[in-house]
């Protein structure tokens, strides 16, 4: 089978050709239609991600047809058009992950590959109103959206949201679900563009955080957010405390610009907010994720497919993040 593999951090990704894969006890392989990209696939070749162990097949998120079921697997699923659940370990508790919690593509070979080895409790059925494109691009960045959204975020029906950085695979997940769950859903983005697309997928208004005083028209112009997803930190931090309304909660999945500059604990407990971390998301999580999915036929945004050949191209696009939605590599020929 041939895979993109991960040998040097900075260095491009080799295609290779390997052995097809055998699966071990409890496992399934997977002969996959098609892989999505993740900012983490760009932040492991860039040497900003913990544990990196090279070589290794990057990819978290696939979806494709099980070819091979190992010792103790139920025959039933062979044959089976899947996608996988790519949070491994996440262990007993459903408040957070166990420390065993690992992603596939690293350490365990991921999916920018013709087959994948994974555990048979990892599958799910692909929902069926979506091609192979939409279904591979769900998992990661659906099953975090989830839980910020509603595990850990709580959101209701009518709630003032606002979602920071839409355009990103997360942030426009978490667009569609709050739109689809009744919230009223205000969005912040460097581009206009993309404020615009928001706008067409439910969004009721959009703030470009370029300008200086886009806090101050977001404060005249929505109601105050009850809930806040943010993937940011950095210095934009303070303009969400000052934003978030009395009672409101602040939920991070992210802190691509840092820690916050200054954190104003004054307004956190005068306004008796909940800062709240989230990160992926539990086994619960991702079934209850493509349940909600399926009862409202959401469907992913691709923003752009790639044959698996040209894998680094899609990670180098990745550097400046162009995108509204997902990248995704097709696998499977004429696909």
């Amino acid at each position: 089978m041939n895979a993109l593999v991960f040998h040097a951090v900075k260095s491009p990704l080799v295609l290779e050709v390997r052995p097809a894969l055998a699966p071990a006890a409890g496992e399934v392989v997977v002969q996959l239609r098609a892989a999505a990209l993740n900012r983490r696939d760009y932040w492991i070749t860039q040497g900003m991600y913990p544990g990196i162990a090279p070589p290794v097949v990057l990819g978290s998120d696939g979806a494709g047809v099980v070819v091979r079921t190992g010792e103790g697997v139920d025959a039933t699923w062979l044959g089976r058009e899947v996608i996988v659940n790519p949070g491994l370990d996440w262990g007993d508790s459903q408040a957070a992950q166990s420390t065993r919690f690992n992603i596939l593509g690293l350490p365990r070979d991921g999916t920018f590959a013709q087959e994948v080895a994974v555990p048979a409790a990892q599958l799910h059925d692909r929902p069926p109103h979506l091609d192979w494109r939409e279904a591979a691009a769900l998992p990661l960045a659906g099953v975090t959206a989830y839980r910020a959204v509603f595990s850990q975020g709580g959101l209701r029906r009518g709630e003032t949201v606002l979602i920071t950085g839409i355009g990103g695979g997360v942030a426009t997940f978490a667009l569609q679900f709050a739109v689809a769950a009744g919230a009223n859903v205000y969005v912040t983005s460097s581009s206009d563009e993309k404020l615009a697309r928001a706008a067409a997928l439910g969004a009721r208004g959009g703030f470009n955080y370029r300008d200086d005083a886009w806090a101050k028209r977001a404060a005249a112009e929505m109601p105050a957010p009850n809930l806040i997803v943010d993937s940011a930190g950095g210095p934009g931090y303070a303009s969400l405390i000052t934003l978030a309304a009395p009672g409101g909660r602040i939920v991070n999945y992210g802190a691509t610009a840092g820690p916050p500059e200054k954190l104003d604990l004054f307004k956190v407990f005068w306004k008796q907010l909940r800062l709240q971390g989230s990160t992926m998301g539990s086994p619960a999580d991702f079934a209850a994720m493509l349940a909600f999915v399926n009862e409202h036929q959401l469907k992913p945004i691709v923003d752009r497919t790639f044959p698996l050949s040209e894998g680094n191209q899609a990670l180098a696009q990745m550097q400046t993040s162009p995108q509204f939605g997902k990248y995704v590599l097709t696998i499977a020929p004429n696909l």
